[in-house]
């Protein structure tokens, strides 16, 4: 059965010792996706503090961030956004952000409608308030 690591040219790198995501069987597993670009020390959407914290941020900015990054991988990796089946969202703060995000996923996973979990959390690994968890079929 095929197991493998895979990654895309055109996502940030991952922020630990994690591929981009995994091709197993007919299934693309992909690791939590953040809004990070590429070559880029900033964050879209995100102001910090001089102590690293946030000061202040911008959800739909990041969304779209995340949602772009969510493609790269997808397609670099041997899938497709109509080949994803199942989505968690991580929202850091679920009552001021999901109004914002719940109409940006619409319009970017469209028809689509995969299967979807959103769940709140206290924190992410990085100074970020959305991050995807992606399954998707291989092309």
């Amino acid at each position: 059965m095929l197991n493998e690591a895979r990654h895309s040219d055109r996502a940030p790198p991952a922020v630990g010792a994690y591929p981009h995501a995994r091709a197993v069987g007919d299934f693309l597993y992909l690791s939590g996706v953040g809004p990070r670009k590429k070559d880029s020390s900033t964050i879209p959407g995100v102001e910090l503090n001089a102590d690293g914290t946030i000061s202040s941020y911008d959800i739909a900015t990041q969304c779209k961030a995340v949602f772009e990054n969510v493609r790269y991988i997808l397609e670099d990796c041997g899938s497709s956004l109509e080949k994803v089946i199942d989505v968690t969202v991580f929202l850091t703060n679920m009552k001021d952000d999901f109004p914002v995000f719940n109409p940006l996923y619409k319009e970017f996973f469209g028809d689509i409608q995969p299967c979807r979990t959103t769940v709140e959390i206290n924190a992410l690994p990085t100074p970020i308030a959305i991050e995807l968890k992606v399954v998707a079929l291989l092309s």
